[in-house]
């Protein structure tokens, strides 16, 4: 018997509506730099920083209050990020000037891993994990320590950059702090590095610039709005049909504190404060241009960042009242919670409930994992190793807590945090990477601990500051934890054995 025509009509328009709805999402990061868990104002109108958009993010999605990158220092982190792999299995700290690729030709990224899956990949800014220098340099250069503009081929391929870790569309400046200064697009020199650092304008909040070539035009207060302009073209040539991935590292709001001229004074936390509202607007947007070209409804959105703010934390606090650490201790290369403790907001209309919270412990190298489960890809068991997939979380009250057996974080060889459910056992004398200062300790009530003292053992829900060690109190607990730890480095994985 034929079917009448209009339910054939009906099953043909649910096809394609079927078909669209199984399609995976966009993905999306936008990673800021050195910014601190409490620098996001979410709603907070006595906050002296005012992120309206990134609040906005936040309503639509999920918030984790326990959010943490895998280091203090940045190129852990974007390692961590991209691999689902921790650093420290690899190396501790960050790729120098002309530093080389901190990858193996083989090493999986979510990139390439979501590449194969059928997505087009865009990364865009702050790169910061190597490249290959030796590859440009001049006949008879190659070897030599100098960094001079004339020992380069600057019109050669660059390799070893994004485009060899699983990215189609590259766009940057590579580091804003760290030569060249130039921008890159794709895997060549869009502007030649020809003469010796300058500032070319006075920085509104400080910092400089390490030594080596720069490009004439080369400008630091360009860097953001650039980078976010490209960002937004890029995601406005996607097609519906095609997914896409698109990785934005932010140069803000890391030193140098380069705030354009209309973002001045919009804070009450200084040109700290301000570089974060421009990177706020920047994000206000990203969101826009996948409003506009209708891509919102069909894209998961994550904001988050490297590591905590950067050591002059405490000025900003002794004069604007703003830490931006909120509840926790230390900034930027610490162990402490305030090193590695970072904004953590994931978006995906429809799937994660909007304006919801979780105080689930989770990490930036769980991304991979994620993904991998969202894009359909199977890993094998020396993929992402220290990735858990953070859909349940993300989707259901209902399901086993914690996700993770324990989180480990490192900034410094031989010194590391490890976290299982409230407690944090480090294993070291303290959890800062540099002295901290009297009026710091006696503004927040802290101690610092003598050198000889074993390890430092902290329970965060009921000290959130991590003021008093409990190491010597809970024997079995540091035995445990410390066994676990050892495990870990020394080649255990992190995540559960895949089937």
């Amino acid at each position: 018997m034929k079917k009448p025509f209009f339910v054939l009509s009906l099953l043909s328009s649910l096809i394609p509506l079927q078909a669209e709805q199984a399609r995976p999402p966009n993905i999306v990061i936008l990673y800021a730099d050195d910014m601190g868990v409490a620098d996001v104002s979410y709603g907070d109108p006595k906050a002296r920083i005012q992120t309206p958009n990134i609040d906005r993010l936040a309503r639509r999605g999920m918030t984790f209050s326990d959010g943490h990158s895998s280091s203090g220092i940045c190129t852990p982190s974007r390692f961590a990020l991209l691999t689902g792999q921790h650093h420290w299995r690899r190396f501790h700290g960050i790729v120098g000037a002309f530093g080389k690729s901190v990858f193996k030709p083989d090493d999986f990224t979510i990139a390439r891993m979501l590449k194969k899956q059928g997505y087009r990949t865009g990364c865009f800014g702050k790169w910061h994990l190597g490249w290959d220098f030796e590859a440009i340099r001049k006949p008879g250069e190659a070897g030599k320590k100098q960094i001079a503009a004339e020992s380069y081929d600057w019109t050669g391929r660059f390799p070893g950059g994004p485009l060899d870790q699983g990215f189609d569309r590259y766009f940057g400046d590579g580091t804003i702090n760290f030569p060249p200064y130039c921008w890159i697009d794709n895997d060549r020199f869009l502007t030649i590095p020809t003469r010796p650092v300058i500032k070319s304008k006075p920085l509104a909040g400080g910092g400089n610039f390490r030594p080596g070539p720069m490009a004439e035009s080369w400008n630091p207060y360009d860097i953001l709005p650039t980078i976010t302009r490209k960002t937004v073209e890029w995601i406005s040539e996607q097609k519906a049909d095609q997914p896409f991935f698109t990785y934005l590292a932010f140069n803000s709001p890391h030193y140098p504190i380069v705030p354009n001229k209309e973002f001045h004074g919009k804070s009450k936390a200084g040109y700290y404060g301000d570089f974060i509202i421009e990177t706020d607007a920047m994000v206000g947007r990203v969101m826009t241009a996948l409003e506009k070209n209708g891509l919102a409804e069909n894209t998961l959105i994550i904001f988050t960042a490297d590591n905590g703010a950067e050591n002059l934390g405490f000025e900003r606090l002794e004069k604007f009242n703003h830490w931006s650490s909120g509840k926790f201790r230390g900034l930027k290369r610490d162990i402490y919670e305030g090193g590695h403790r970072v904004p953590f907001i994931v978006s995906w209309p429809g799937k994660i409930k909007a304006g919801s919270k979780s105080d689930e412990v989770v990490s930036q190298v769980d991304f991979a994992a994620t993904f991998a489960t969202i894009a359909g890809y199977k890993l094998n068991n020396n993929e992402a190793i220290d990735s858990y997939n953070l859909l349940p979380a993300l989707t259901s009250k209902d399901y086993p807590k914690p996700l993770r057996v324990a989180t480990v974080q490192n900034t410094a060889k031989d010194k590391y945090a490890i976290r299982q459910g409230d407690w944090v056992f480090i294993n070291t004398s303290s959890g800062a990477a540099q002295r901290e200062k009297k009026e710091y300790l006696e503004h927040f009530n802290l101690k610092t601990y003598p050198k000889d003292t074993p390890g430092l053992l902290f329970n965060l829900k009921k000290d959130p500051r991590q003021s008093t060690n409990l190491y010597r109190h809970h024997p079995e607990k540091i035995i445990a934890m410390n066994k676990l730890l050892q495990r870990y480095l020394g080649g255990e994985r992190c995540a559960p054995a895949r089937n």
